[in-house]
Parts: C-alpha cells; structure tokens; sequence
C-alpha cells in the first residue's frame, strides 16, 4: 500500500508540472511551438539583428506565420519587420497577433510600446510599460521601452 500511494503522488506531481509548463513559457518567447519553425524564425531573426535586412526578413516571416499561425514570435518578429519598413498598420496587426497568443509576450509588448510612440500614442505606449512592469518589474523590454518614451519627452 506504500508503494502505491508513492505512484500516485508521483503522477500527481508530473500531472501539475505538466500542467504549469506553459505558464513558465509565458515570457519573452513561446517556447511550446518555436521548435516548431526555428530554421526559419533563427534565419529572419539573422536577417534582422545581424544585417537589418528587414525586406529579405519579411516574406519569410510571413510565410511562417502562415504556416504556422500560433507562433507568437514569428508575429512579433513580423510586426518589428513591418515596423521598421514603415507598415505601421500590418505592424499593428501583427503585434495584436502576438498577443492575443501570448498576452504577456514582452517584446511584443515592448515593440508595440515603441510603435505606439512612433504614431503619436504615448498613452498607449506607456500602458504598455506599466503592463511590463507589473510581468517583469525592471526587465531588459520595460527598460528599453521606457528609454524610449524618456528620449520623446526631452
């Protein structure tokens, strides 16, 4: 009888971590399908951070995104490509995308902050820092986006 209740605690304990995997995966990446598309998301991503290629990036983003519709960074790469073409609309669409996904994907989150500047919605922006803050408290995406509200404001 020992033994038994050992197994059941044991299946009990592998149960709830099962089920709060996808909290911890919550964060900057959504980890449970990137596996799924990283020669392309890792290629785009190259593309962007290593050559600031965002047209070569885009269509390959787009075809992902297509493929795989529940990609929430393969969207928030995609709204950052848009971005930094100048789409402000497909970069909105984008990043809504993101984070009907994954509500608390912070660099979509940051990303939309700095968009919203761009367009003149700082009320937006700074929801968006306020929302960070209370996910992350002085993360690397709250500090970078409220670097860039401070550089609007002076």
């Amino acid at each position: 009888m020992p033994h038994l209740l050992s197994y059941v605690l044991i299946g009990l304990i592998g149960l709830v971590s099962v089920a709060l995997d996808p909290l911890y995966a919550a964060g900057t990446e959504d980890t449970a399908v990137e596996t799924e598309g990283t020669t392309e998301y890792d290629t785009a991503k190259a593309l962007i951070k290593d050559k600031q290629d965002y047209e070569a990036a885009l269509p390959i983003l787009v075809a992902l995104t297509e493929a795989q519709p529940d990609y929430a960074d393969a969207w928030n790469l995609r709204g950052f490509a848009n971005r930094k073409l100048g789409h402000m609309d497909e970069a909105a669409a984008a990043y809504e995308t993101a984070l009907k996904l994954n509500p608390e994907h912070k660099g979509a989150l940051e990303y939309q902050g700095e968009m919203f500047i761009q367009t003149g919605k700082m009320e937006q922006a700074l929801a968006n820092l306020v929302k960070l803050q209370s996910l992350c408290g002085d993360c690397e995406e709250a500090q970078d986006l409220q670097k860039a509200l401070a550089e609007v404001k002076s």
